[in-house]
């Protein structure tokens, strides 16, 4: 029923009541700027990025690419929930929640360890859990070599606990 046809509940030519979408998009905005508020700014901004990746897709595929990194360092790309790791002459590819409960995780650069703000779990820079609530280690992605890149599938997860063997070929040796 449009807005100047007489309305059942008696509102007939109420110029206060847009639609329903109207609605919800003030609805939404709201929540938002709550959020906002409170401090809460969604799963991935929860991350504390040491540098930042943006992932290239795949014309053909929804692969990833990314650079190799130059040297030991940590990559998020907040896009994709993509965590990029280069330690020790290995590159790493991990999404980007916490195992335990999915809150984004965190790279603490003094202690050179990754760490989820929610429940204190807490895991080496090769994903390996250290201590914490969680009951394996991060969640590795597939990565493969290709020149200069290194190409990641966002869309397959190797849990540890679930695949030990795929979990621990996921790794480019550089």
């Amino acid at each position: 029923m449009d807005k100047d046809t007489a309305r059942p509940d008696g509102c007939g030519q109420c110029d206060s009541l847009g639609d329903r979408r109207e609605f919800l998009r003030e609805a939404a905005a709201l929540a938002a700027a709550a959020l906002l508020t409170l401090g809460v700014t969604g799963r991935a901004a929860a991350a504390i990025p040491i540098g930042r990746a943006t992932g290239r897709r795949d014309r053909w595929t929804a692969d990833l690419r990314y650079p190799i990194p130059e040297g030991d360092s940590v990559s998020i790309d907040k896009e994709h929930e993509v965590i990029l790791v280069r330690n020790q002459g290995s590159v790493y590819a991990f999404a980007l929640s916490c195992p335990h409960q999915n809150t984004a995780l965190r790279w603490m650069e003094e202690d050179k360890r990754f760490q989820c703000p929610k429940h204190k779990s807490r895991y080496q820079p090769d994903g390996t859990f250290i201590s914490g609530r969680a009951t394996r280690n991060m969640d590795r992605l597939p990565i493969k070599r290709d020149g200069a890149n290194v190409v990641v599938d966002p869309d397959h997860v190797f849990e540890s606990d679930k695949d030990q063997a795929g979990w621990n070929s996921a790794v480019v040796k550089v």
